[in-house]
């Protein structure tokens, strides 16, 4: 992939505020039934899917860097968007790959080259 396409999300992540307002284990306020299996949150003052703010993860790598994305799908909802993976470890990407492809929502996940 172009190097410009990650360079311009590194600056959207580098000059936003990430809020995180669903910690790891509480539960989504639409569907109580999903559970987050890590932060989640979204860059303040950005517009992404839903006509909200940019989504993302956050992991436990220790750093703030763009690790991957995820290109996601929802039929309930009827919205297709990407959320930003932030600082996740291969095992924390594998994890937000399984609770996206369920029932009413479908993913891939595209992972940021480490060179």
């Amino acid at each position: 992939m172009k190097k410009s396409f990650w360079a311009r999300l590194d600056d959207l992540i580098e000059s936003s505020e990430i809020v995180l307002d669903r910690p790891k284990g509480s539960r989504h306020p639409k569907y109580p039934e999903m559970i987050f299996p890590l932060d989640y949150g979204y860059l303040k003052d950005t517009c992404g899917g839903e006509g909200e703010e940019v989504d993302v993860w956050v992991g436990t790598a220790g750093h703030r860097r763009l690790t991957a994305i995820a290109c996601t799908v929802h039929t309930l909802e009827k919205d297709a968007e990407i959320k930003l993976i932030i600082g996740c470890t291969e095992e924390e990407i594998n994890i937000i790959e399984d609770f996206h492809n369920g029932p009413y929502q479908s993913a891939i996940i595209i992972k940021r080259d480490s060179g």
